[in-house]
C-alpha cells in the first residue's frame, strides 16, 4: 500500500471524527514518516523520542495519550515492548 492510499483512508476517516486533535494528527504523520523510513513495512518499530521529534510533541504524556487515543479509536495496532531499545511495534490498519 502506498502511503498516499493511507493518508487518504485516515483523512476520510479524521474527517468525521470529532475526537480527534492536532497533535494526534501530527503523531500519526509522524507515524507516515517512520512507517516509510521502514519501506512500507506491514508491521514496523518506533521509537517515543524519534517520533515525538516527528510530530513536534514535546510532552510525553500528550505522545502516550495520542498513542494510546489513536488505538482506542482503531486508526493503528499498537504493541509496546516495555524496552526502550527494542522500540514498540505499529501497523496502520485505516
Amino acid at each position: 500500500m502506498k502511503a498516499t492510499d493511507q493518508l487518504q483512508r485516515f483523512y476520510r476517516k479524521a474527517n468525521q471524527d470529532n475526537r480527534l486533535l492536532p497533535s494526534h494528527i501530527s503523531l500519526y504523520f509522524g507515524l507516515i514518516w517512520v512507517w516509510s523510513l521502514n519501506n512500507f513495512a506491514a508491521k514496523f518499530k518506533i521509537y517515543r523520542k524519534d517520533l515525538m521529534r516527528f510530530s513536534h510533541i514535546n510532552s510525553i504524556v500528550t505522545y502516550h495519550k495520542c498513542i494510546r487515543e489513536l488505538t482506542d479509536y482503531g486508526y493503528i495496532v499498537y504493541k509496546s515492548s516495555y524496552n526502550y531499545h527494542e522500540g514498540c511495534e505499529i501497523y496502520l490498519p485505516v
